[in-house]
């Protein structure tokens, strides 16, 4: 969320960051803003001044009285009256106007980084870097979930009856090397010096407001009926949350956390939900991490966060690349964004696996996320979060990457002690 201060001394930046965005037909909401910031100043000048003048008038009525001028401290009692239902009627539009100064400030669109380039849509989007050679082998490699059922290790269709499309059931070998991975991007991002935290897997409606857009939470979350709780589509939510109202030192930042956590989506809007796959479904796990920092320091984490994804990956021996998020494909709170997309030998392309945001200070704006310095200065932290893995959708490239030609998946050697020292998974039918 952008400062009104800025909105009011910058439309036509405000207007022209829209543009880029090719959300035009946000353009007439700054006009509205500014009008009704216009107004609702205003409105706080007369209220002070009235509350004045009823101060002043009311140290008058005593005098009056002692002088027996009973018919004049009258009048002024009715004029102090008259003022104060004024004050109340002006209290109640004060309320409306900056109730819907908070809406459109909350759809108004954060400022892009200079850098983002621009496009409309995640076609648009720019490759920046490739990691790992992305090989394509001399055999078939099968859809991912036939690779997993030849391990005994899927069973969609218990699910769809549990649960409905979009939930699976994962067993055996694949549901230990799940929570292999996720054991493992748990102990790397701590050995990279961040905080492990389990968080709560629900969140109050104002951090859900405060950490996405009305779009993004229309489309993602799922809200608990009669409580004021909605089901986290990422740890990211609850775990800048945690850092909701408070005031921190400058030399307590910046706050680096990795957090394990189911996450939950409706997936609203998506290309429909795979019967057969486990790439975009409703309920999955994951390890994510957040940074709070001073905004000098933004930049500089926002390219440790996302080469610690890339790092992980290729660990595992799953070649990779980073994709820069053109103007359209960035949500309205993040200023910049990298996506880490994995090989998939099987499609011979990448699709994403992680994604890596800046977003200033949009969310510390909107949840009360101060800093102080030395010297009593009090400024807004910028935060930002990066997928560290979210199986199941990262067992697509692991297996597709580290499968044989015979069926069996090799496990890389950083898995091993998760995996109990197993170096090789071979398929039940081999057994």
């Amino acid at each position: 969320m952008l400062d009104i201060k800025f909105v009011r001394e910058n439309p036509e930046i405000v207007k022209e960051n829209m543009r880029k965005k090719f959300q035009d037909n946000k353009l007439p909401l700054v006009d509205e803003v500014l009008e009704l910031d216009l107004e609702n100043r205003a409105i706080k000048q007369e209220v002070e001044a009235l509350r004045a003048e009823r101060n002043k008038l009311s140290k008058q009525i005593g005098g009056l009285m002692a002088k027996g001028e009973k018919d004049e401290a009258e009048k002024i009692k009715a004029q102090i009256a008259a003022e104060a239902e004024r004050v109340d009627a002006l209290s109640e539009r004060e309320k409306a106007v900056e109730e819907r100064i908070k809406v459109i400030m909350m759809t108004i669109p954060n400022i892009i980084d200079p850098s983002v380039p621009i496009g409309k849509d995640d076609s648009e989007n720019v490759e920046v870097e490739k990691f790992g050679e992305p090989l394509v082998p001399d055999f078939e490699i099968p859809y991912h979930t036939d690779i997993m059922e030849s391990f005994d290790g899927i069973d969609l269709e218990s699910a769809r009856k549990v649960a409905g499309n979009g939930f699976y059931y994962l067993m055996g070998d694949i549901a230990r090397l799940h929570s292999a991975v996720l054991t493992y991007a748990r102990d790397f991002m701590i050995g990279r010096g961040f905080k492990y935290c389990i968080p709560p897997f629900m969140i109050r409606s104002n951090v859900v407001t405060g950490v996405m857009s009305f779009a993004e939470m229309d489309a993602m979350m799922y809200k608990i009926e009669g409580e004021d709780l909605y089901l986290i589509g990422t740890s990211e939510h609850s775990m800048i949350g945690k850092f909701i109202d408070t005031v921190n030192k400058e030399e307590t930042l910046p706050q680096t956390l990795t957090s394990y956590s189911p996450c939950f989506r409706k997936e609203k809007g998506a290309h429909g939900i795979e019967e057969r796959g486990v790439y975009r479904i409703h309920q999955f796990e994951k390890q994510e991490m957040i940074v709070v920092c001073k905004p000098e320091e933004s930049p500089m984490w926002f390219d440790k966060l996302w080469q610690n994804t890339v790092d992980l990956f290729r660990s595992m021996d799953i070649p990779v690349r980073t994709l820069e998020c053109c103007s359209g494909d960035l949500a309205d709170l993040k200023v910049k964004s990298v996506d880490v997309e994995a090989w998939s030998p099987r499609q011979k392309k990448y699709f994403e696996v992680g994604s890596c945001s800046n977003l200033s200070d949009a969310q510390a704006r909107r949840l009360g996320i101060r800093v102080v310095s030395e010297d009593g200065k009090k400024y807004f932290a910028h935060t930002l979060n990066n997928t560290v893995a979210a199986p199941p959708r990262m067992l697509i490239a692991f297996l597709e990457n580290n499968l044989q030609a015979d069926g069996t998946v090799n496990i890389p050697e950083v898995l091993w002690p998760y995996m109990g020292g197993t170096k090789k998974l071979v398929p039940t039918k081999n057994k």
